[in-house]
């Protein structure tokens, strides 16, 4: 309300200039017609007026864009944030489905275009109504033929304006999608570029990106063209009405009918219109590339999540795992992962899993917490169906170390307390999970020892450092569950027995699952089982399948173990 009050002043107070210019110019002619001397001061007091109408008409405006353009930002402010909240508590499945390019253009660029349709466009929108209402009421007074004659053009724009929309409305969602395609390759290659220097694949990358581009900059300048047909037509709209205001004006000063100085009113009148419907265009513009942005942030706003958080309580978790009859198709691919797995898990008790690559090791570490649901079966913890479990209390008391390890770029101190409930938690804690990770001898030895910035995804670490950083942030809140995939695999046997000396301790009490390819990580588990094509093939303790002699011994034999 307070933008539209203020654009209504502005529009008044500038339209009123209207007037003192009809004032000033029939005192010209009346000078000129009757000879009489030039007051000088009488012009002097029509130059000052029309100076403060000015000052007050940009006052206003200055108020209403102020008003306005303020409130476009509140509005992308918790937009963003809203979109951002809604990203967080979308699934896994979700990301596999979607590129990070595409993501961030949908939270940055759209968002962004959203904003220009709830800020400015509405403004200009704003102007142009009432600039339109105020500016006929002050030529209606004056004479109704001339003021419809001026008028005339206009609905051949709004008809022009009406054929083009959909035509902008169209190319605009092909430049987002363009534009998402462009900055998801952009971003792959920046986050692969020590692949790419390794291969010297610099060129075929920079011949990719050049492609990308080259499409995006087809569908941007076949935007562009439907777009620059508003100026063209806009000059030719408002050259006409001017013409129309001469001839058929002059026409009626001759006839006595209007005073001369309504004449240059008018064509005042006319240039005031000038901007609002020449913004038309824009505004145009403006509004239906929102729509296109605003479909496609809706697109995954009304993704609902499949993994959703059933209970809200706070209790204990101790760690008793048990898996019954559980298979798992991924939804993204239809591959299945897991068939009929079970196994009981005692609280304090320890897992090894092994086998072949693709035989579902990893899948079993989603399930338990819960980045995937199973497709059959159910996964009990402390008895309880894990769906039932509160989500958010559930994943807190698991310590979970992924095969694909992820650093923040920060420093390895907060890296490490990352896992830690606590904002900023006690630098002993950290130096001990440190320790117990192995890693503390190699952080004391950087430059900064913990205040070292790690760079992008852990980029100045080599891959046994970020591994054995991620195993201090699993460990170091100390969770009932924790669960290792594969994490020991870029560190040497002497480190690797090292840190499960360390982790030894550690897991003392709590329920363990280490996934790993070596058995020298696993034989001491309580329970090891060995996968083949989502199956469980073999189970029992090292002992036990070396007994067998198959596949876990065969597996041993070729680690010369």
């Amino acid at each position: 309300m307070g933008g539209l009050l203020f654009v209504s002043l502005s529009t008044i107070f500038g339209t009123y200039q209207g007037i003192v210019i009809k004032d000033g110019t029939n005192k010209i002619v009346g000078i000129l017609k009757n000879k009489t001397p030039v007051d000088s001061f009488v012009f002097v007091q029509y130059g000052l007026t029309m100076l403060g109408l000015a000052l007050l008409s940009g006052l206003f405006m200055f108020l209403m864009r102020q008003t306005t353009i303020v409130m476009s930002r509140h509005i992308e402010f918790d937009q963003k944030n809203e979109i951002y909240l809604h990203y967080q508590q979308l699934d896994t499945a979700f990301y596999k489905r979607h590129t990070t390019g595409d993501l961030m253009n949908r939270i940055s660029e759209d968002v962004s275009r959203v904003r220009m349709y709830t800020g400015p466009a509405i403004m200009y929108i704003a102007n142009t109504i009432v600039t339109t209402i105020t500016i006929l009421a002050f030529m209606l007074r004056v004479n109704l033929p001339l003021t419809l004659l001026v008028f005339l053009p206009l609905p051949i724009l709004s008809f022009i304006i009406y054929k083009v929309s959909d035509l902008i409305s169209k190319q605009s969602t092909k430049v987002q999608e363009e534009l998402s395609g462009l900055t998801t390759q952009a971003q792959e290659t920046f986050s692969a570029i020590r692949v790419i220097k390794a291969y010297a694949r610099e060129n075929f990358f920079s011949s990719e990106i050049e492609k990308k581009n080259e499409q995006y900059k087809k569908v941007a300048l076949k935007l562009a063209s439907i777009e620059s047909l508003f100026a063209p037509v806009m000059a030719m709209m408002v050259g006409l009405s001017v013409l129309i205001t001469v001839w058929y004006g002059g026409k009626l000063v001759i006839e006595n009918k209007i005073e001369p100085g309504n004449i240059t009113e008018f064509i005042w009148y006319v240039f005031r219109l000038t901007w609002p419907f020449a913004s038309l265009g824009w505004v145009t513009s403006l509004v239906q590339r929102a729509s296109a942005s605003q479909e496609r942030i809706n697109e995954f706003m009304h993704q609902e999540p499949s993994i959703k958080n059933q209970n809200t309580n706070i209790y204990p978790i101790y760690g008793d795992l048990e898996f019954k009859n559980v298979s798992f198709t991924y939804p993204e691919n239809n591959i299945t992962a897991l068939k009929n797995i079970s196994f009981k898990l005692p609280k304090g008790e320890s897992l090894g899993i092994t086998g072949q690559v693709g035989s579902g090791k990893s899948s079993i570490i989603n399930l338990i917490t819960r980045q995937y649901d199973v497709t059959e079966g159910e996964i009990l913890v402390d008895g309880l169906n894990i769906k039932e479990h509160n989500l958010q209390f559930l994943r807190k008391n698991c310590g979970v170390v992924p095969q694909e390890v992820f650093l923040f770029s920060d420093t390895v101190a907060n890296n490490i307390s990352f896992g830690s409930p606590d904002k900023q938690p006690n630098r002993e804690l950290v130096h001990s999970a440190a320790k117990q990770a192995g890693v503390y001898d190699n952080i004391v030895g950087f430059p900064d020892k913990f205040e070292t910035m790690v760079g992008e995804r852990g980029v100045t670490l080599s891959g046994g450092q970020k591994q054995r950083i991620s195993i201090a942030r699993a460990i170091i809140n100390k969770p009932q569950i924790l669960l290792f995939d594969d994490c020991l695999s870029a560190v040497d046997t002497e480190t690797e027995e090292h840190i499960l000396t360390n982790l030894q301790l550690e897991m003392k009490g709590k329920t363990s699952i280490i996934v790993s390819h070596r058995i020298s990580s696993i034989k001491n588990a309580d329970l090891i089982l060995y996968l083949k094509d989502g199956l469980i093939v073999e189970q029992g303790s090292h002992e036990d399948l070396m007994a067998l002699g198959k596949n876990y011994f065969l597996l041993n034999q070729m680690q010369g173990r």
